[in-house]
């Protein structure tokens, strides 16, 4: 009964098509708007020979740990988005929190380092102005996310590490319906890729604040039902998120 419910929900999904849909909401042009100042100022570092400066041992380095708070928005990816319907926004979005932690070394004039994120998110499928923001996995909210990768940077000053970052991340939605009084729960888990581009500054010696662009896309899906049904393959999709986080943390 429950997959059944979930197939109905699935058809609210759009054809597929060949260009993005252009009812992006403001939150997605502000991100891009981010992300190409933090890359290019990434590049700038990269190639300015006068900043391959070596990391400071105790600023840039060593174990942290920090909390993260910013924006998320998850949309139909360029596979599944409605190319008939410029208005269907194909979205959602919400307030993002969460905590991570890391382990950086410097590699002679280069910060090299890995990280690890637990994240969840506010966002969920909502109607708006009797249009229902479906996305391609249904009637949806945002659960936790986790992220495992590395990340490479440089000094652009004494103070401030701009770096770029990659790895994987498995985000989950939780997919609620109801029948006749029942309700009926599953978890859709999702696994894709992550990059992203940004800025730390080093407050002292001990402590940082950071500001950081990322965009996963997720290309995976498996359906986890609460209780004793088996889980469900769903086999590729294309989910794209958008993400600009501030972080605070400590090193040890």
């Amino acid at each position: 009964m429950f997959m059944k419910l979930y197939w109905d929900a699935l058809r609210f999904v759009s054809p597929r098509g060949k260009q993005k849909a252009v009812g992006m909401k403001n939150g997605v042009q502000l991100m891009k708007k981010t992300t190409a100042l933090l890359v290019a100022g990434s590049m700038v570092a990269l190639s300015g020979p006068a900043l391959a400066q070596d990391a400071v041992d105790g600023t840039f380095t060593g174990p942290r740990v920090e909390g993260l708070v910013g924006y998320d928005v998850s949309k139909a990816g360029s596979d599944i988005d409605n190319d008939i319907n410029e208005d269907d926004d194909q979205s959602i979005d919400g307030f993002n929190y969460g905590i991570g932690i890391g382990y950086d070394f410097n590699a002679g004039g280069v910060v090299l380092g890995l990280e690890g994120e637990l994240t969840d998110s506010t966002a969920e499928t909502e109607f708006d102005d009797g249009d229902f923001e479906n996305f391609g996995l249904g009637d949806v909210e945002t659960g936790r996310d986790l992220y495992v990768g590395a990340r490479v940077g440089v000094l652009a000053s004494p103070n401030l590490l701009v770096y770029a970052k990659g790895g994987y991340t498995n985000a989950r939605y939780n997919l609620e319906s109801s029948f006749d009084g029942d309700e009926y729960r599953a978890k859709i888990d999702t696994d894709g890729f992550r990059v992203g581009a940004g800025a730390e500054y080093a407050l002292s010696e001990r402590t940082f604040a950071k500001l950081e662009y990322r965009y996963s896309n997720y290309s995976e899906a498996e359906l986890d039902f609460d209780g004793d049904e088996p889980d469900v393959d769903l086999g590729e999709i294309d989910t794209d998120r958008h993400q600009v986080m501030a972080g605070f943390g400590f090193r040890f």
